[in-house]
């Protein structure tokens, strides 16, 4: 299997996005630390299948992304239990829908902390280990949001903006390191998380099911169909392999033309 031998550190992966790219990878053969919030039972199900189909490790870690601390045990754990990550997937995100007059400065704050901070703060632990080897592969969920803006967000579109600058910034001075750097950046994906906004969308508005995701949902995607949770892991999965050794500091859209305009 390609990723054999290899670490994979995955954020935000017991559910959607994170969770594809964890199970793509595990599908391979890479050991696994994953990282996320959800039942427990849930979760060391989750763990144990991504075992079973990696034939290699896969531990579970409860870091909150907000909480630095949190992430320097986490990233010391995977080095002690498996070994420092190759791959580094920093897909965590949390969101809040607000006028920037009115927006909550908790809310931004945390944000900026689950959304970028911890990014800085996964790349500077991780990054020692894959400059040592040669070899080592840093992916970044971001969004369109890291191209353009909606109205009510603010400190996601900053966030998210911030995630592509960093991408391109640690790209360049990883460049001769054997180490890529790339951002992701999807449209509307289908998740669960999404499915479970429709029912009070259609209420609020008066809408029916197919409205709300046309109209409201995929309004700026022309091709008026969700991104899959499988479409991105395979994208990452790209990027995590020798085929992609040229690809370094891009930020790679995926999502059905929203931002070609």
């Amino acid at each position: 299997m390609k990723l054999q031998g290899k670490v994979a550190l995955v954020t935000g992966s017991t559910s959607g996005i994170g969770l594809a790219i964890a199970r793509a990878m595990a599908a391979e053969g890479a050991s696994l630390m994953i990282n996320g919030f959800g039942d427990r039972d849930e979760i060391e199900s989750i763990r144990s299948g991504l075992e079973e189909a990696a034939g290699a490790p896969a531990l579970y870690d409860a870091a909150d992304l907000g909480d630095c601390e949190a992430i320097e045990a986490m990233v010391r754990r995977c080095a002690h239990e498996l070994h420092a990550p190759d791959i580094l997937v920093n897909n965590a995100g949390i969101q809040f829908v607000s006028p920037v007059t009115e927006f909550p400065t908790d809310k931004w704050e945390a944000i900026l902390r689950v959304n970028l901070t911890a990014v800085f703060h996964t790349t500077r632990l991780t990054l020692p280990a894959m400059r040592e080897r040669g070899w080592g592969r840093i992916i970044n969920t971001a969004s369109a949001h890291s191209m353009v803006a909606s109205p009510n967000k603010s400190a996601y579109v900053a966030a998210k903006h911030g995630v592509a600058g960093f991408t391109k910034t640690v790209a360049l001075e990883a460049a001769r390191d054997g180490v890529t750097v790339n951002c992701i950046s999807p449209g509307y994906v289908w998740t669960q998380l999404v499915e479970k906004q429709i029912p009070d969308t259609m209420k609020a508005r008066g809408l029916t099911r197919e409205q709300v995701m046309n109209d409201v949902l995929l309004a700026a995607q022309p091709t008026k169909r969700f991104v899959t949770v499988d479409e991105v892991a395979s994208l990452a999965l790209y990027l995590a392999s020798d085929g992609a050794a040229s690809i370094t500091g891009a930020n790679l859209s995926m999502d059905g033309g929203w931002t070609a305009a």
